[in-house]
């Protein structure tokens, strides 16, 4: 592999505890970028976190339109939700968070179904439910995948969305 750090490379390509796979420099959208950029996107620990602090950092981020770092806290919280009557909500936020960076990214139909994935189980929730407004965060989302199918909105870095508060 041309390109890729010695160190990034094995025959099992499975991160070991002696040697662990370099991390892939990423822009802020969470997109892999060539081995020896600049990382533009700096995410926490997640699995050293407990749930609480993992959802209050993706509320955080995403309320602050950093929609990669807001996926990923919630997605691990989902993951430490597992069985749990939470466990639906912390995966519709993980989703809304990747709906919002599909947007971005440009892939309409990716974040049509996230958007859409994320409002059908945060609706479930009432307002206020650990923070969040379930179907007021489901509204929006739904708006928003309704306006990318209509050519309202168009997707991209330049979207003008209006993402909910978390």
């Amino acid at each position: 592999m041309t390109g890729v750090p010695e160190e990034a490379v094995g025959r099992t390509g499975k991160p070991t505890p002696s040697r662990n796979k370099a991390e892939r420099p990423r822009d802020h959208l969470g997109r892999p970028q060539p081995w020896g950029a600049r990382n533009t996107l700096v995410l926490e620990d997640y699995d050293a976190l407990a749930l609480e602090e993992n959802h209050r950092l993706g509320r955080e981020h995403f309320n602050a339109g950093r929609f990669f770092p807001a996926h990923e806290a919630w997605e691990t919280a989902w993951k430490q939700a597992r069985d749990t009557p939470d466990a639906e909500l912390f995966k519709g936020l993980s989703q809304l968070g990747a709906g919002y960076v599909h947007l971005l990214r440009g892939n309409a139909h990716g974040a049509v179904r996230l958007l859409r994935r994320a409002a059908s189980r945060v609706r479930a929730y009432p307002a206020g439910h650990l923070g969040v407004d379930g179907p007021a965060v489901a509204e929006a989302a739904e708006r928003d995948a309704a306006a990318v199918e209509a050519g309202e909105l168009e997707p991209g870095e330049d979207a003008r969305i209006r993402p909910p508060r978390v």
